[in-house]
C-alpha cells in the first residue's frame, strides 16, 4: 500500500500508523514550553526549569547514556586493577579544604553541625590506615563555590582512589592505565598515551601562565625582561615582562591587534594594555611600540629568542604573578583567534612541584594545595627552608586546559602533620580538635600512601565535546546555582528550623 503521507523532512516522516483503537495513557498539554530536537536557540534557565522535557533531546540523552557508560568502565577499570570500592559518609565534619562547606545542623546535638565532604580526604587516608591497600570510590562532593562553564555549583563527582606503600609514580602509572584507556572506549579522537609528559609548576606558570596548559596550543611565554632594562618606554620601567612570539602574525592587520588589546583590558583579563609589534617580511619592525625597539634589542630578540621575519610579538609588563596570568590568557585567546589549536586530539600531562604555601590575601602562610600532603625533604625541609620555598608531592594531571585530576603523596607522620600545620598558623590542639581522627589514627603505625581524584563530570564533559557542564549532569543547577526543576533551595518552615535548634535574623 502506498504511504501517501511520507514525509523525509521529519524524524518520524517514515513511519506511518494505521489506528484502529487509542488509548491515552499519559495526557500532554497543547502547547509544550519549547520545542524539543530543534536547532531553536531556548534560554537555559527554561530548559532547566523544565529539566523532564529538555533530556527527550537528543543529544542531551546521549550525553547522560554516554556517562552512565563511562562510570561502568571506570568501575570495571578499577575492578582489574584490584582496587576496592568503599562508600564513606556524606555527613561529615567540617574541614579547611579550599572552599566553604555545606553545613547541616544536627536535631539530636543542639548548636552542632555537619559538613558535607568536599572529598573524601580523610576517610581514605584511614582506610590505609585500616589496611585496605587499594581503595577507590565514584565519590560525591560538597562545595559552596561559584559555577563556571566547567564546574557544577554545590556538589560534583570524582573518581577517588588512594594506595598504601605507593609513591608519585606509582599514582602516576595508575592513571596513566586508566583515563587513556576511558577516553579511547567512548571517542573516535587521537588519544596521548603514557607516560604523559611532567611540568614543574614554577615552569607551567612561566612557559603557560597557568598551571592548566592545553598543550594543543603551540604558543610559549618567555621572560624579555632582560632585553627592556634601559627601555624608554614608561610602561615597561621596573616590570616583568613577558612575551608571546606569534609565528607568521605580521600578516594580520591593525585590525586583529586592536581586538586582542581590547580583550587584554577587558575586567575578566585585566591588563593595563597590550604592547605589539611585527617583524616585517624585510626584517623592519614595524606598528605598536617600534619606535622603542632599539638596533640592540632587535638583535637580541632575534639571537636569543629565535623572533624571525613575519612574526608579531605581544609584550605583557606587570608585576610577575600578575604578568603570568594576564600572558596566560592572551595565549589562550591568540589560539582561538588564529585557530592555532591542534584539532580532534586529547594531549595530557603532569603538573608536579606545587609549593606546599602561598600567602593569603592577608599576607599570612597558607596551604596552597591539599593541607595533608606530604613536604618535599619532609621534617628537614620544614625546620629549615622559608616556607614558600617548600615543595609538595602534589601533582595535577590536565587534559586540554582543564584540570582532569589532583593528588598527593599523603602526610602519615603526626610530627610532620604537626610541623607542617604549625607553620600555617594551626597550634596542636587546633590539629587535635580539627583533624582529631587522622592525629590519633597516625599513631598506630600507618603505612606511607598517596592517591589522587578525576573529575567524572569534567572527564564526561571532554570526551562529549561539550563547552558546558551542565549538558553532561541529568538535573543541574544553573549559573546562580538554583535547582529550577525542583526549587532549590527554597525556605523551610518555622517548625523545620526549630527541630534544628535554628533561629534566622530578620
Amino acid at each position: 500500500m502506498e504511504r501517501a503521507n511520507k514525509n523525509p523532512k521529519i524524524s518520524t516522516g517514515e513511519i506511518e500508523v494505521i489506528a484502529k483503537k487509542i488509548e491515552v495513557l499519559g495526557k500532554c498539554k497543547n502547547i509544550l514550553p519549547f520545542e524539543i530536537n530543534t536547532n531553536q536557540e531556548v534560554r537555559e534557565d527554561l530548559r532547566l526549569e523544565y529539566r523532564f522535557l529538555d533530556l527527550r533531546n537528543e543529544h542531551l540523552h546521549h550525553n547522560i547514556l554516554l556517562r552512565a557508560k563511562i562510570l561502568k568502565a571506570l568501575r570495571d577499570k578499577m575492578d582489574e586493577l584490584e582496587f576496592t570500592e568503599i562508600q564513606t559518609p556524606i555527613l561529615a565534619n567540617s574541614s579547611p579544604e579550599g572552599a566553604r562547606d555545606y553545613l547541616v545542623p544536627s536535631r539530636l546535638n543542639p548548636g552542632e553541625f555537619y559538613a558535607l565532604p568536599q572529598a573524601p580526604q580523610q576517610f581514605k587516608q584511614l582506610l590505609m590506615v585500616a589496611g585496605f591497600n587499594k581503595y577507590y570510590q565514584i565519590a560525591p562532593c560538597f562545595r559552596d563555590e561559584d559555577p563556571r562553564a566547567d564546574r557544577a555549583p554545590g556538589e560534583f563527582y570524582q573518581l577517588d582512589f588512594e594506595m598504601s606503600f605507593a609513591t608519585q609514580e606509582d599514582v602516576f602509572k595508575v592513571i596513566e592505565m586508566v583515563i587513556p584507556d576511558i577516553f579511547k572506549k567512548f571517542t573516535k579522537w587521537k588519544v596521548e598515551q603514557g607516560p604523559f609528559v611532567k611540568i614543574p609548576y614554577k615552569e607551567a606558570m612561566e612557559k603557560y601562565g597557568t598551571d592548566k596548559p592545553d598543550l594543543r596550543n603551540p604558543l610559549i611565554i618567555q621572560d624579555v625582561t632582560e632585553v627592556f632594562v634601559n627601555s624608554e618606554f614608561n610602561a615597561f620601567k621596573e616590570k616583568t615582562i613577558k612575551a608571546i612570539i606569534v609565528p607568521n602574525g605580521a600578516v594580520q592587520g591593525r585590525k586583529f591587534f586592536d581586538k586582542m588589546v581590547e580583550f587584554a583590558t577587558t575586567k575578566e583579563v585585566g591588563a593595563k594594555g597590550l604592547a605589539w609589534v611585527k617583524w616585517e617580511q624585510t626584517g623592519e619592525v614595524t606598528g605598536g611600540i617600534s619606535k622603542f625597539i632599539t638596533p640592540e634589542m632587535k638583535q637580541k630578540l632575534e639571537t636569543k629568542y629565535k623572533v624571525k621575519n613575519n612574526d608579531s610579538l605581544f609584550f605583557i609588563a606587570d608585576e610577575l604573578e600578575k604578568a603570568q596570568k594576564i600572558a596566560g590568557l592572551i595565549r589562550i585567546e591568540l589560539g582561538k583567534q588564529l585557530d592555532l589549536i591542534e584539532k580532534e586530539v586529547y594531549k595530557f600531562c603532569f603538573i608536579v612541584d606545587f609549593p606546599m604555601y602561598e600567602l593569603s590575601e592577608e599576607g599570612t602562610i597558607d596551604f596552597s594545595h591539599n593541607p595533608f600532603s606530604m613536604p618535599q625533604g619532609g621534617m628537614k625541609a620544614l625546620e629549615e627552608k622559608e616556607p614558600l620555598e617548600i615543595l609538595a608531592y602534589q601533582y595535577d594531571l590536565v587534559c586540554n586546559g582543564y584540570e582532569m585530576a589532583s593528588g598527593a603523596v599523603r602526610n602519615h607522620n603526626p610530627e610532620i602533620m604537626i610541623k607542617a600545620f604549625e607553620i600555617a598558623g594551626y597550634s596542636e590542639e587546633d590539629v587535635k580538635n580539627r583533624f582529631g581522627a587522622l592525629y590519633n589514627a597516625f599513631q598506630y603505625g600507618t603505612p606511607p600512601h598517596a592517591g589522587a581524584a578525576a573529575g567524572v563530570d569534567r572527564m564526561v564533559m571532554l570526551i562529549a565535546n561539550s563547552q558546558n557542564i551542565r549538558e553532561i549532569i541529568a538535573f543541574p543547577k544553573n549559573k546562580k546555582a538554583r535547582d529550577l526543576l525542583m526549587r532549590a533551595p527554597s525556605i523551610v518552615s518555622k517548625q523545620q528550623l526549630e527541630d534544628v535548634h535554628i533561629e534566622l535574623k530578620k
